[in-house]
């Protein structure tokens, strides 16, 4: 009876004391529980943006996808050999001027939301160091440069084209007369006072005494476009003289002054002009002024190259389109005059021949005999807007050639 009221106390203290424990366990439990469920759900986070770890001080970070970079920077899937392809949504960052730019994707959004705490590099506003960029890497970023990245770099295209701004456009061998560039070559265009070459030759082939005065008078003043002249009515000037200002100097009055004392006059000057273009083969060409100031005067690109080369031939129309500057004496002043092409000055020009014009039908225009990358060659360029675009497109022509042809590239075409 002792023994049945001792079980009956120690049963109730028993189940009292397991149900505490009890619950003393499922308290510690449920914090570690939330501990892990939120573990988890990170876990699922990381795995959905597929985030790659971010690369150690001086390691290299391989392009995405097998890529090479397109134009506008974006991944282009390219099949290549010795670059790993990384897993799909796995973008890793694309190098823009030696700092890694990472793609705007929702995957990195995500990714970045989800980083508990920055990096030692990323702290204190340092960035991670870009990857290591491998030739054949570099190689399709040249290839693919972007318009936009072509103002500051001249040459956009790929390797072998050339950008030229003038409306039309020639580049061709000054023997045998091979051809390297074109565009719009055969369109008929006003030439403006690229007319003058014409001009000088036209007055050298009849043999004149260069050392006779000629006159200017009112004949030679613009009335048509009102251009300036500091050689007033009444000066007195060497035909030689004339030739050297119509030719460096672009001088209009000098030029029409010319054409004034060829033996028949002006009309007869204008007919030789026209028989000569077409003994040159220049089967497009027009001339109606020995000036250029008629906007009838007009040509194509492969004509005019024509024309450079046969004045090319003229010893004294050399020497005079490529002179800088002179000091004339007019009406007993020393006046200084000085070239229209600036190139002519250049160290870095061989220029054999130079003339420019400009009309507002024609636009700016430059024709040239150079010698380029070792090759002599013609260069016509015409219907050019602003004031720098034909010395741009020169420019441009020049460095492609000399690019072009060190390494290997520099082919005639057709």
């Amino acid at each position: 009876m002792r023994m049945m009221l001792k079980a009956l106390v120690l049963v109730p203290c028993v189940v009292a004391t397991t149900m505490f424990a009890m619950e003393t366990a499922e308290a510690v439990e449920k914090p570690k529980g939330r501990a892990e469920s939120q573990n988890s759900k990170g876990v699922q986070v990381a795995q959905k943006g597929n985030v790659a770890p971010v690369a150690k001080k001086g390691t290299a970070t391989p392009i995405a996808s097998n890529a090479t970079l397109s134009k506008g920077g974006r991944v282009k899937s390219e099949q290549a050999k010795g670059i790993p392809v990384a897993e799909k949504g796995k973008a890793k960052p694309v190098t823009a001027n030696g700092k890694a730019v990472p793609l705007a994707t929702k995957e990195n959004a995500v990714a970045r939301s989800a980083q508990p705490k920055p990096t030692a590099l990323a702290r204190k506003g340092r960035s991670i160091p870009a990857p290591a960029r491998s030739s054949l890497t570099h190689a399709a970023q040249q290839r693919n440069l972007t318009k936009d990245l072509a103002s500051h770099v001249d040459i956009w295209q790929e390797p072998g084209k050339l950008a030229v701004q003038s409306g039309s456009a020639l580049v061709i061998g000054g023997e045998g007369g091979e051809l390297f560039y074109e565009k719009n070559a055969n369109v008929v265009v006003p030439i403006a006072s690229i007319t003058k070459v014409m001009t000088a030759m036209v007055v050298l082939d009849s043999l004149p005494n260069l050392q006779a005065t000629i006159t200017i008078s009112d004949e030679d003043v613009d009335y048509l476009r009102g251009s300036r002249s500091r050689l007033g009515v009444g000066a007195e000037i060497t035909r030689e003289t004339a030739l050297l200002l119509a030719l460096m100097s672009s001088e209009n009055r000098a030029a029409n002054a010319l054409g004034r004392h060829y033996p028949g006059g002006l009309q007869a000057f204008v007919a030789a002009m026209n028989r000569k273009a077409l003994s040159l083969g220049m089967k497009d060409t027009r001339f109606e002024d020995p000036t250029g100031l008629n906007s009838n005067n007009v040509s194509t690109a492969h004509d005019l190259a024509r024309m450079v080369a046969a004045a090319h031939r003229y010893p004294l129309i050399r020497e005079f389109s490529t002179t800088p500057g002179a000091r004339v004496e007019v009406k007993g002043r020393d006046l200084d005059f000085h070239n229209t092409n600036q190139l002519v000055s250049s160290p870095t020009w061989a220029i054999g021949l130079s003339k420019t014009g400009y009309i507002r039908e024609a636009g700016k225009c430059l024709v040239m005999q150079a010698q380029v990358a070792d090759k002599p060659v013609v260069i016509v360029l015409l219907d050019s807007a602003g004031k720098q675009t034909r010395i741009g497109d020169a420019n441009r022509i020049k460095r492609w050639m000399e690019s072009a042809s060190a390494t290997g590239r520099l082919l005639a075409r057709g």
